[in-house]
């Protein structure tokens, strides 16, 4: 057993000194693993070994150029450092679904708790310049995923995804990054992200990327990033997305890869909804609620036995209240009129359930469903 461990270490070094091969890339990777017995074999063998395997003469000269600069052992201990691991394809904690689409990368690096991977994923993106609605939307969604036992993918971009990977940790849910960069601390990006990647690690969440350390984020590894999060996930919320959204480069990706789209509509004079609501209209599925994607995914069953649960912790007054919020801000003196409760009772009942996180008292007596 122990034999078989060094072993697997042994090659996991080798892999990551090859991905450390400047533009190589995780399809010359595949094509070299495909051809070779281990990563070992890849690394020590001679140009024209290098040639017969496919990737062509340029890259067989960079690898034969590059590998004498790269030590394999010092940069696993780089990876260890920064409490990094690694997993191939091969890797009984790779994601299964990305593994069956076309592109999937054939290494992948991760930070935090592998748990995450074995639970069902639903990726949530769009814009960057969020609107109010568009960030209550996220983090209402990606709460309500998250107490439903569903892991929250997203990118850690600002806007949407930060509101998102929130949304689930203010549930006490898991979440899921999905970097475009590598994932030591100096890498990480945006650097007004750092705290919360940090968050998600801290709170049981894992940080992903298919980067070998060292490596910032670029115009070319957004999209790569994107495919990720496409191909690991049952389905793809899109929540404000421009016209030319990079969120709909996910959506698309999702949609080859046979995986489902989902979009929440917005205004029609929004510049932010335009994307989401083309989406709409090209056959993307619309929801309002949460309810709407775990139906869709069939994980509605789940969702049914957690509000169950949920939902009876919680009384009568409680209950009724709750059913009359919605996620539109409601007066205290509308909520009294549905509730056909005592004004007291509405006010003690309010304090209770912002106290238990699920609703929000945005000023002017007006409140709101988390």
């Amino acid at each position: 057993m122990q034999l078989q461990k060094f072993e697997s270490l042994h090659e996991m070094k080798f892999l990551n000194a090859l991905n450390k091969i400047e533009g190589l890339g995780q399809k010359k990777i595949k094509i070299l693993m495909n051809f070779f017995d281990s990563a070992e074999d890849v690394w020590k063998a001679d140009f024209s070994i290098l040639l017969k395997s496919g990737i062509g003469e340029k890259f067989a000269q960079r690898i034969i150029e590059q590998r004498g600069t790269i030590n394999p052992d010092e940069e696993w201990i780089k990876l260890e450092k920064e409490n990094v691991t690694m997993l191939s394809l091969k890797d009984e904690n790779y994601p299964s679904l990305l593994g069956q689409i076309p592109d999937c990368p054939y290494a992948l690096y991760t930070k935090g708790n592998l748990d995450c991977l074995k639970m069902p994923l639903v990726a949530i993106v769009g814009s960057r310049k969020l609107t109010d609605y568009g960030r209550r939307a996220a983090f209402g969604f990606a709460k309500d995923l998250a107490k439903n036992g569903v892991c929250v993918v997203s990118g850690l971009a600002f806007g949407i995804d930060a509101c998102s990977h929130r949304g689930a940790l203010d549930a006490r849910g898991k979440t899921i990054a999905v970097l475009g960069n590598s994932l030591d601390a100096a890498s990480i990006a945006p650097r007004t992200n750092f705290e919360l990647s940090e968050e998600i690690v801290e709170n049981d969440g894992l940080l992903i990327s298919e980067f070998s350390i060292e490596t910032s984020a670029g115009i070319w590894t957004f999209p790569a990033r994107n495919r990720i999060m496409a191909g690991m996930s049952l389905g793809t919320l899109v929540i404000e997305a421009a016209r030319e959204s990079g969120s709909l480069i996910t959506a698309n990706l999702a949609l080859d890869y046979n995986r489902e789209v989902f979009a929440v509509p917005g205004s029609i004079f929004s510049p932010q909804s335009e994307g989401a609501n083309m989406l709409i209209k090209s056959g993307a599925k619309l929801v309002s609620s949460c309810k709407d994607v775990l139906e869709e995914l069939k994980l509605d069953q789940i969702a049914q036995n957690q509000e169950e649960k949920f939902t009876g912790e919680l009384s009568q007054e409680e209950k009724n209240v709750l059913d009359a919020l919605s996620h539109e801000e409601m007066h205290v003196d509308i909520i009294i009129k549905l509730t056909k409760l005592e004004t007291s009772a509405v006010s003690s009942t309010l304090s209770l359930l912002e106290i238990k996180g699920l609703i929000k008292n945005i000023g002017g007596q007006n409140y709101i469903k988390l």
